[in-house]
């Protein structure tokens, strides 16, 4: 199939990822490329070249050490660049042949503009519900030309006020690129991921604490003030920063830490850090919020529904005596990105099937 992938513009689609999206948005790229699709993802110019980028939005701005755009403090000019990508690969998709797009930007304008278009669109709600994208899909489903796809029931179920039957496909990660650890040989938990307030990052340094337990942090800075505020001071010898790693570095931290420490502050709508936490064999210890409940059995962590970090600490203690080949087991069965894969490979020849039958007719 000819697909057309729309990526979140934030920041370049390439190692090391900011995010979830844009791991979720290359995994899928170089995989559907594998299959032997025809794939394009329009993205930003420094995105990872193997997945066939046509850039839409220059990154001249964008600073590689500090994961950002110099001008991010700009809003207005932010918004407009990003808009205006977007609105010109709009208006010139249907010319390009594709049989499907496959929307994952997170911006209202693929979704008010695929109303004018033929090719039919996929768009993957990675978020709870957020302004721009409620307010655009509330005036799309006037005309049903989208098909939307949640990457858990919890999220769907918070779409149901503005998409009422929304298919699932859980994400999934690439357990080839995660190497198991039979046994952590570090003395330490770890939480990774964005720094930003979303993430509670500064809660699960005082769990660790309270658990009598050194905790390690790997992850760029997304919110400066949070850092500077709330983490920034917490750090010590305890508590140790070591900021934005390689895969591979990464890898060996999760798979050398006794826990993996992960406190979502909003609905969290899936929550990759979790698969890869298991798949490196390190079970997860957390708060109960958005999909993390539907991922983490009493065999691969402990989860307490208080935002409580005396909870927390308790949770973080349990799951260190948990079996780490269960964890990997668990991962390989449940959140293997093949299945995911093959699940969205299906939807689009779903589609693309029925478009060309009511162009036929």
């Amino acid at each position: 199939m000819k697909i057309g992938i729309i990526a979140h513009l934030k920041h370049p689609i390439r190692q090391p990822f900011m995010g979830g999206l844009e791991a979720f948005t290359h995994d899928i790229s170089r995989l559907l490329i594998q299959r032997g699709h025809d794939v394009t993802l329009f993205a930003s110019e420094c995105s990872d070249p193997v997945l066939n980028v046509h850039p839409i939005l220059s990154d001249v701005d964008y600073d590689r050490e500090t994961l950002s755009r110099s001008r991010s403090h700009e809003i207005s000019g932010d918004f407009i660049s990003t808009h205006h990508a977007y609105l010109e690969l709009m208006q010139d998709i249907d010319e390009l042949g594709f049989d499907i797009i496959f929307n994952n930007s997170l911006n209202y304008v693929p979704i008010t503009m695929a109303t004018l278009t033929r090719t039919p669109m996929v768009t993957v709600l990675h978020t709870p519900p957020i302004f721009e994208m409620k307010r655009a899909i509330r005036k799309e489903r006037k005309y049903g030309k989208i098909t939307y796809v949640s990457v858990s029931q919890s999220n769907a179920i918070a779409w149901q006020p503005y998409v009422k039957a929304c298919s699932v496909i859980q994400n999934g990660i690439d357990l080839r690129q995660w190497g198991f650890s039979s046994e952590n040989r570090g003395d330490y938990v770890l939480w990774f991921g964005r720094i930003h307030p979303d993430k509670g990052t500064h809660l699960a340094i005082e769990a660790a604490r309270l658990a009598g337990r050194k905790i390690k942090l790997a992850g760029s800075v997304a919110d400066r003030h949070y850092f500077d505020t709330y983490v920034a001071p917490l750090l010590d010898e305890e508590s140790e920063w070591v900021q934005h790693c390689t895969h591979k570095e990464l890898n060996e931290l999760i798979g050398n830490a006794a826990v993996s420490v992960v406190t979502p502050c909003w609905d969290e709508p899936f929550g990759l850090v979790v698969a890869e936490s298991l798949a490196c064999g390190t079970p997860v210890a957390g708060f109960a919020r958005g999909a993390l409940p539907t991922i983490i059995n009493s065999a691969t962590g402990r989860l307490t529904e208080a935002c409580s970090t005396v909870e927390l600490a308790r949770c973080i203690n349990e799951a260190a005596t948990l079996d780490r080949k269960a964890c990997r087991q668990y991962a390989d069965k449940n959140l293997n990105i093949d299945m995911m894969v093959t699940s969205y490979e299906q939807l689009f020849r779903e589609i693309s099937a029925r478009n060309l039958f009511s162009h036929a007719v």
